[in-house]
């Protein structure tokens, strides 16, 4: 008990707050595929490139001096995305612009900075075709030309990867060459095995390519710490720390990088070789001033892209997944 007649702070009036000036966030925003892939600048709303294969091989012995014959030419492939068209809007009255806040000298660029970050995990989210959420129905899985009344959008990898895959019974691959194409159909559920991952590694290797990312949501990043197949692991002894994620899967075609997103659905796991996409953007991120329509600064963050599926046969995917 205090002394009779101390005076304490809960009868003071007028002891000032203690507010700190930082604000903290756990909302994520690593955007792990965007970051990974090249960047294009595309100058219509509709962005086409071509693909090339080359013919199979053949038996190939010509007789000494025979006549030279005609060789069979594989014609290119004409493929193409639409970009999206992607915003986030903040009103902020002018007098909360301008009183005195915690955390922040502007509520205007705070909120637009805000908002930046926003945007970039919807455009990361899209990419992945999981703008659903991670537990969701995939989206961005058809390319749409939109209209007046329709917005635009792009086909994300799950609306490419056709080639290289390995699916539950009763599930599709999507067709890309047309737009707007056919989007993949979800099979039976299965657990995430090493198998599947070999099967498409084989898959993608005979077709050429060269992975160097397996890119998989929170779930299956776990289950696949779990294998037990070429891998490596950090572990430092000295240290008396048991690192028990696998980093780097060193497969029969090469190595790659593990790496876990948010931004995924948990019923896939990507196999890429990120040099072979592209993020292709008409509008960069970019801040418009909207009209003022009162005591109040109306901004807008946009951003207009689409994925460049530069060769979908260079990568592949385990879909269906538990």
């Amino acid at each position: 008990m205090p002394v009779t007649g101390t005076y304490t702070t809960y009868g003071t009036v007028g002891i000032r707050e203690d507010l700190s000036d930082i604000i903290w966030r756990i909302t994520p925003t690593v955007t792990p595929f965007q970051s990974a892939i090249a960047k294009e600048k595309a100058t219509q709303t509709y962005t086409e490139w071509q693909t090339q294969d080359l013919a199979s091989v053949a038996v190939n012995a010509q007789v000494e001096g025979a006549a030279a014959a005609t060789s069979s030419i594989t014609p290119t492939v004409r493929l193409g995305n639409y970009t999206q068209i992607m915003s986030k809007v903040i009103t902020v009255s002018g007098t909360d612009n301008v009183v005195k806040a915690a955390g922040r000298s502007s509520e205007v660029a705070y909120q637009m900075s805000m908002k930046a970050l926003e945007l970039r995990r919807d455009l990361e989210a899209a990419l992945c075709s999981a703008a659903n959420g991670a537990a969701g129905a995939a989206s961005n899985t058809t390319a749409v030309a939109g209209s007046t009344s329709v917005a635009r959008s792009f086909r994300g990898l799950e609306g490419w990867l056709a080639t290289n895959t390995d699916m539950g019974a009763g599930g599709s691959a999507p067709v890309y060459t047309s737009n707007p194409g056919t989007a993949p159909v979800d099979g039976t559920a299965r657990a995430f095995t090493e198998t599947q991952l070999k099967n498409v590694l084989q898959q993608i290797y005979t077709q050429g390519g060269e992975p160097d990312m397996i890119l998989v949501g929170p779930s299956q990043r776990q289950v696949f710490s779990t294998f037990s197949g070429n891998s490596t692991r950090f572990d430092k002894g000295e240290d008396q720390k048991l690192y028990a994620s696998v980093e780097v899967y060193v497969s029969d075609f090469g190595e790659l990088k593990v790496m876990p997103t948010r931004f995924c659905r948990n019923k896939v796991a990507f196999v890429l070789e990120t040099e072979k996409w592209a993020l292709s953007t008409l509008r960069g991120f970019e801040t418009q001033d909207l009209a003022k329509t009162g005591d109040s600064d109306n901004k807008q963050i946009i951003v207009e892209a689409t994925l460049i599926a530069r060769q979908e046969k260079a990568s592949g995917i385990i879909r269906d997944l538990s």
